[in-house]
């Protein structure tokens, strides 16, 4: 083999090379390809799933305006039973008092 065959059978290893890879190529992306109705597939979960998160961050306002509410009427009703009970002790030291005040007028 001569150095003109040799280069020739070089060219022709490399383009048959280059032309199953070529080939390759196309027959992986042509497998591969997404169709218009993958296409419409995606764009419906897309919407899906951006519908879902608006409902998520709607939910979680709303739990966060719903624990603010509460906790604001359990900081009202503390209030107003810290207030019940101070009546209440102020109540029964009366009543003492005029349980002994009356018990002193019966004694004497």
């Amino acid at each position: 083999m001569d150095r003109t065959e040799f280069i020739l059978v070089t060219a022709i290893i490399l383009f048959v090379a280059f032309g199953l890879g070529w080939l390759g190529s196309w027959l992986f992306h042509r497998l591969t390809r997404v169709t218009g109705a993958d296409m419409a597939e995606l764009d419906r979960m897309a919407s899906a799933l951006h519908e879902a998160e608006e409902a998520r961050d709607e939910a979680i306002t709303y739990l966060q305006q719903r624990e603010a509410e509460l906790t604001s009427q359990i900081g009202q009703t503390e209030a107003e039973l810290r207030a019940t009970m101070d009546g209440l002790r102020e109540a029964r030291h009366e009543a003492e008092e005029l349980r002994a005040y009356v018990e002193k007028l019966n004694a004497g």
